[in-house]
């Protein structure tokens, strides 16, 4: 199974044109409230019982600190039948690192 990449760019130009996408945050709450991109928190572990909340026919991209968990998490919504899913490369760090340092702490 292929898991698709969304770079930060991307989705920057995504967020500035106005695009109908879902922006899929799995990482913890203590993460979200450290530092956040304006997505949907839906941490990994809570995916599964939470799928109803999702909508299979919209384009979402996931997220998570570095683009493991949500590697995974496109996998396992691709598993359930998504269809318009992947991953943020490199996570809310590229995104700090590429896009918008103010968000850093390091």
């Amino acid at each position: 199974m292929t898991i698709h990449e969304t770079s930060v760019q991307e989705l920057q130009a995504l967020k500035e044109s106005g695009a109908d996408f879902f922006l899929l945050d799995v990482r913890d709450q203590w993460e979200f409230d450290e530092c956040n991109i304006d997505g949907h928190l839906i941490p990994f572990k809570e995916l599964p019982q939470r799928l109803h909340e999702l909508n299979p026919a919209q384009q979402i991209i996931v997220h998570c600190q570095m683009g493991g968990r949500s590697s995974r998490a496109v996998a396992f919504l691709q598993e359930q039948g998504f269809k318009h899913v992947s991953n943020l490369r490199g996570g809310i760090k590229a995104w700090v690192n590429e896009i918008d340092p103010s968000l850093g702490k390091e």
